[in-house]
């Protein structure tokens, strides 16, 4: 992928660049999500249904992204923002913090992320990496006394900043997409816009993902090797 002097970067990140360090993919096989259905976990009705759980559970995510370390794939899209500054944008569906570990500085998370957690009466939002495994551990909000969620986008809500993401997305001219599945939207249907804007779309990862005919050009490697690679070229064409 050549960029030029002119080129803005619109990156999309998905599960596939965070599982090469050893993180969970959202869709495990027989549609499970280490084990939990996502309708348990995952939606506001799980929540509803079964906080204590739903807490359990991100605090076990939480656990497993504390003891991942970020991969050369985070490592490359870091220097290349740095190359790049505001021309680059980085959006990703990962709730875990492997960019910003990764040394990205710019980073929007559309689906939330795993170390914020929201209050649900007065819609506070603050750092949070504490476990919540039971039910007497369960926050309450400091302010309010209102109960306290995990600060992440569920099945049936919408994602963080859209307009923001559309806004950075109508500037681009490459979206660049990285182990995604393509089968989560809105996010699979960022190339289907790009590609009404002419915007140049590549594709990253070692599996095709379900909207794989869309994009103009498609490396099916892991993002650890064809990242660092792209970086390396980039340095050297600048």
């Amino acid at each position: 992928m050549h960029l030029a002097a002119h080129d803005r970067l619109f990156v999309l990140t998905g599960a596939g660049i965070s599982a090469e360090s050893g993180l969970a993919t959202f869709r495990g096989s027989g549609g499970l999500w280490n084990g939990h259905r996502v309708e348990e976990v995952a939606t506001p009705e799980a929540w509803e249904a079964n906080p204590v759980l739903v807490w359990r559970f991100y605090s076990m995510r939480r656990r497993d992204a504390l003891a991942a370390q970020p991969n050369a794939a985070h490592s490359a899209l870091a220097a290349i923002e740095q190359k790049m500054g505001d021309r680059f944008y980085l959006c990703t569906q990962n709730v875990d913090d492997l960019h910003e570990r990764g040394g990205s500085q710019r980073v929007h998370h559309m689906h939330g992320t795993l170390f914020q957690s929201r209050c649900e009466g007065c819609d506070a939002t603050f750092a949070d990496s504490a476990l919540y495994e039971d039910a007497a551990s369960l926050p309450k909000c400091k302010d309010c006394g209102a109960q306290v969620r995990p600060h992440i986008v569920w099945f049936g809500e919408v994602p963080l900043d859209m307009e923001g993401i559309e806004r950075e997305l109508e500037r681009a001219t490459i979206l660049l997409v990285v182990g995604t599945s393509g089968s989560v939207y809105p996010a699979a249907g960022f190339v289907h816009v790009a590609n009404q804007r002419r915007i140049r779309t590549v594709y990253i990862g070692p599996e095709e993902p379900h909207n794989v005919d869309a994009f103009d050009e498609v490396i099916l490697t892991a993002a650890t090797e064809a990242l660092p690679e792209m970086s390396r070229k980039i340095e050297r064409d600048s």
